[in-house]
């Protein structure tokens, strides 16, 4: 179980990676593209599914197993989790959200971006 937490947290941190600058490189922007409408099904659709915007599976997931480790009082972040035991503090709740809701804004447009500019040099 402690190999899968690891996993899962390295995947995790990976794919908001990802999703921060997969834009960059123009061979990575059509995985990237997927990567953030799979983000927003879960955040939007999961999300208000489970009565929670940002609600993310893999969060979900890997808390079940950090549970079962033994680990208690998990916040509802990934992020400030990670935050957290990265710096050893106890992060702010809402700026911490505030900041992953801008990176998701940021992927999104980005990747918006150059989906039309591509569109722009076929016609």
């Amino acid at each position: 179980m402690v190999a899968l937490d690891y996993l899962i947290t390295i995947v995790h941190s990976g794919i908001i990676v990802f999703v921060l600058i997969g834009w960059i490189w123009p061979k990575s922007r059509k995985a990237h593209g997927i990567i953030i409408l799979l983000v927003l099904v879960a955040w939007l659709g999961l999300g208000a599914y489970f009565g929670a915007i940002g609600y993310c599976p893999l969060t979900d997931w890997q808390w079940d197993i950090k549970r079962s480790l033994g680990e208690t009082e998990l916040p509802n972040s990934f992020t400030k989790y990670l935050i957290d035991k990265i710096l050893g503090i106890d992060s702010n709740k809402t700026f911490v959200d505030v900041i992953t809701g801008l990176g998701l804004v940021l992927g999104v447009v980005m990747a918006s971006w150059y989906k039309i500019q591509s569109l722009k040099k076929t016609f």
